[in-house]
């Protein structure tokens, strides 16, 4: 059976779990995250801390992919990824970045919008220490986003990082690293009936919060 766009256009659910008032929303942006970031674990959303990263590639037209969010640092997000992938040379080179995270269990949304720097390299060595050794073996392995000739060839890198580490710590690659995305602008989206949605919208300006109400 193929898919018609009738039944696409047929796919919709009227969402009515919650509001989100300005009475409600806290006066800082993060304490808000934070307070939705925890619902969302309390829900069991699943991996709730997976985001859209959209950059901007060299022509100007973007690029997205997921990621993990793994700290929130003072007032940034912060994650961790190979700094020779093509999103760390596309956030090199323009550093202003989106984030989106959409947990729809909770019928949510948060866009980010901010500007991004690399973290030092001793908290991004110390966060590289936390993951499990499967994971920095990886670290090893993968040259991001560059073209292989097969999955054998991924393989045998992997192979060759456990040779290299047996019975021995895996220290983090040179390549490897963490980022900070410091935002300007944060919007909780909060799904409501006849598509009347609530969005509050915090605007950094001249170091102050500032909420608007947006229309849907």
């Amino acid at each position: 059976m193929s898919l018609t766009n009738e039944q696409l256009a047929a796919l919709r659910v009227d969402y009515a779990l919650a509001s989100f008032e300005e009475s409600n929303a806290l006066p800082n942006p993060f304490d808000q995250f934070k307070t939705w970031f925890e619902e969302a674990i309390k829900a069991q959303v699943n991996e709730p801390n997976a985001m859209t990263l959209a950059t901007v590639k060299p022509d100007g037209t973007p690029s997205a992919r997921i990621v993990l969010l793994k700290g929130i640092e003072g007032n940034a997000f912060t994650f961790y990824t190979n700094q020779q992938s093509a999103k760390a040379n596309q956030m090199h080179v323009k550093p202003n970045i989106a984030l989106v995270f959409c947990w729809l269990e909770l019928q949510r949304q948060v866009r980010i919008e901010g500007v991004v720097s690399k973290i030092n390299d001793a908290d991004a060595a110390a966060y590289f220490n936390s993951r499990p050794r499967k994971s920095q073996l990886g670290a090893w392995a993968s040259p991001q986003s560059n073209i292989l000739a097969s999955r054998a060839e991924l393989e045998a890198r992997y192979a060759e990082a456990e040779k290299e580490f047996e019975d021995k710590p895996v220290t983090k690659p040179p390549h490897w690293g963490g980022y900070a995305v410091e935002p300007h602008y944060i919007e909780f989206w909060q799904g409501r009936q006849s598509r009347l949605h609530d969005r509050l919208a915090y605007t950094l300006e001249q170091g102050v919060w500032k909420i608007s109400r947006l229309a849907p």
